[in-house]
């Protein structure tokens, strides 16, 4: 499954927002600088699918707020947010 996602770095706390017009929106407490961000992503993803690490990879939009998220293993979006 692919999603498009936006991340807000350097927020309060780790936080999935909600899913409005496709596109995913999470807060993350981590800076946008080497990779943090994206590796936290990860984590919270992986914790409220319930799915691992390894199971996540960002296909595109590596050093933007906009990624397309590749996720494998479900169906559909059954977020514990």
């Amino acid at each position: 499954m692919r999603i498009s996602v936006r991340v807000e770095p350097r927020s309060s706390r780790n936080l999935i927002v909600g899913y409005q017009a496709g596109v995913l929106k999470i807060k993350l407490t981590s800076p946008p600088v080497g990779g943090e961000a994206n590796g936290q992503l990860i984590e919270v993803l992986s914790d409220a699918l319930g799915v691992r690490k390894s199971s996540i990879r960002i296909i595109k939009g590596h050093s933007s707020k906009n990624k397309i998220v590749e996720i494998d293993g479900i169906e559909g979006i059954p977020f514990k947010a």
